[in-house]
C-alpha cells in the first residue's frame, strides 16, 4: 500500500511539472510585440535580430542602427545570461562573424558609460586588452562580437557595424487577459489523466488485497440435490410403510 501511495505521489507530480512547463513555455509565446517581425523571448525581454537581406552588405552606421529598430531600444546587456543568450543565438541569424550595436552611451554627466534608458552599467564583458582607448568620450559607443561575445568601445561617428538587435521587455500584464485556449485544455487532459491512472492503481491494489474474494457474488452455485445417505434412508421408510 506504501509502495502505491508513492507512486501516485510521483505521478501527480510528474503532471504537474509537465503542466508547469508547458504554460511557462506558452506564456513565452505571446508577450513580445506582433508586429510582423520575429521576436525572440529571453527571461523578461524580447530580442529581434535584423537580419536584412541576403545579398547585400550589412552596414549600419549607430544612428542608423537605432532607427531600424523602429521606437524600440538597441541591445541593452544586464547579465552574463543574457550575453550569453546574444552570444549563442547570433550563428542563427549570421552565418559569419558580426558586430553588434549595443545601446550604450558616454554620459557626460556621470563621465560614465550608461544604457539607454538611463540603466548603469551593472554588467560589463570588455575584451581583454591593456590599451587605452583614443576615442573621445563623447564619440565612444559599444559593439559586441560575435565570434567572442567580447565588447570593443568603437566609434559612434566614423564606424559602421554589420549587427543590430533590437530589445524590448515582455509585456506579461497582456497575457493575463488572454488565457491561452491550448494551455487550458492541456490542463484538463493532465487532471483527467490523474484520475484515470490513480483510478487504475486503486482498482489493482484493492484486487491484490482481496484475492478472489472480490468476485465471490459471481460465484457459480450448483441446483440442490439430495445426497446419498438420504437417499437411502428415503428407501429403507418406503419399505418398512409397505412390510403388512
Amino acid at each position: 500500500m506504501e509502495s502505491t501511495e508513492k507512486h501516485q505521489r510521483s505521478l501527480s507530480f510528474t503532471c504537474g511539472v509537465l503542466v508547469l512547463f508547458l504554460q511557462l513555455r506558452l506564456g513565452l509565446t505571446g508577450d513580445c510585440p506582433a508586429d510582423g517581425r520575429t521576436w525572440v523571448p529571453f527571461g523578461d525581454g524580447c530580442y529581434h535580430f535584423v537580419h536584412g537581406a541576403e545579398d547585400k552588405i550589412k552596414s549600419y552606421t549607430f544612428d542608423r542602427a537605432k532607427t531600424l529598430c523602429q521606437g524600440f531600444e538597441l541591445l541593452t546587456i544586464q547579465s552574463a545570461e543574457e550575453n550569453d543568450f546574444v552570444f549563442k543565438y547570433s550563428p542563427e541569424v549570421w552565418k559569419n562573424n558580426v558586430n553588434i550595436w549595443l545601446g550604450m552611451y558616454y554620459d557626460t554627466n556621470s563621465d560614465n558609460m550608461k544604457w539607454f534608458g538611463e540603466k548603469p552599467v551593472g554588467f560589463s564583458n570588455w575584451e581583454d586588452s591593456s590599451s587605452p582607448s583614443d576615442l573621445m568620450p563623447l564619440d565612444t559607443c559599444v559593439a559586441l562580437h560575435t565570434n567572442t561575445g567580447k565588447w570593443e568601445n568603437v566609434s559612434c561617428l566614423e564606424q559602421a557595424e554589420n549587427g543590430v538587435v533590437c530589445e524590448t521587455d515582455q509585456k506579461a500584464e497582456e497575457v493575463k487577459q488572454k488565457p491561452s485556449a491550448l494551455l487550458s485544455a492541456l490542463v484538463i487532459l493532465s487532471v483527467v489523466a490523474i484520475m484515470g491512472v490513480s483510478a487504475v492503481i486503486w482498482f489493482l491494489h484493492q484486487k491484490r488485497n482481496l484475492g478472489t474474494s472480490i468476485f465471490t457474488p459471481f460465484e457459480y452455485h450448483p441446483p440442490f440435490r439430495v445426497l446419498d445417505s438420504d437417499r437411502s434412508c428415503l428407501v429403507e421408510a418406503e419399505e418398512n410403510d409397505n412390510v403388512p
